[in-house]
């Protein structure tokens, strides 16, 4: 919240690339800040809170997970974490970038902001299904059970489908095509982890995990 307060102050002091007052003047339009976001800051900003709380709730929740017996190496995590926190760089660095595909309204921020806020409800939903079951990484816990209740019951990854919402509302918030550009990044990041994660459950469940895939949908009831 800090660096979101420093960089509206920044802003309106001039203190920004391409802007005056700044020790060395950019000229490159597409570095410039979107007015159009910093005039109406208090939805970016109520955005970003929602990812801040997000964040400490899954770091505390993080904490009562079971120890896990396998885990994907740290290579393969880390391609992971770089393409996901590009992305929200993507979406959270409100320059002009490649122009707006929707203008800075406060309806269409206001349906961005509830967009995150029901990924953050499912997420926190999820996480309380999956239990000692979770992990930041691909892994099979100690005791691992295959969850099949709350949205477990219709969706294997809610978590995932929680966090792509939440992409999609701060880009629908920012309203740049820079911000699609990192939801495509993030989607293209959970393929990949998907991919990975469905593997290691198969071979820790068997046919009963097979069972369960054909029974319920990865991300999207109906759709996928």
């Amino acid at each position: 919240m800090g660096a979101v307060a420093g960089y509206f102050w920044a802003k309106r002091a001039g203190k920004l690339p391409g802007q005056s007052g700044f020790l060395f003047r950019i000229p490159l339009p597409w570095l410039a800040f979107d007015d159009q976001v910093s005039n109406h800051w208090p939805f970016f900003v109520a955005a970003v809170a929602g990812y801040v709380a997000f964040g400490l709730y899954w770091e505390v929740a993080g904490k009562n997970a079971a120890p896990s017996k396998r885990t994907e190496s740290t290579a393969s995590r880390g391609v992971h974490v770089a393409l996901t926190n590009v992305a929200l760089l993507m979406e959270i660095v409100t320059i002009r970038g490649l122009g707006r595909f929707t203008p800075a309204l406060p309806l269409i921020m206001t349906a961005g902001l509830a967009i995150e806020a029901a990924g953050v409800a499912l997420a926190i939903w999820a996480r309380r299904h999956l239990g000692r079951n979770w992990s930041g990484r691909i892994a099979i816990k100690e005791g691992h059970e295959l969850v099949q209740s709350g949205p477990y019951q219709f969706l294997r990854h809610p978590i995932y489908t929680a966090i792509l919402a939440m992409y999609a509302g701060l880009a629908r918030v920012t309203g740049e095509w820079l911000g699609v550009a990192g939801f495509a990044m993030v989607l293209l990041a959970y393929w990949r982890k998907i991919r990975l994660e469905e593997a290691a459950l198969d071979k820790a469940f068997g046919p009963a995990y097979g069972a369960y895939r054909r029974e319920t949908w990865a991300l999207v009831p109906w759709v996928l």
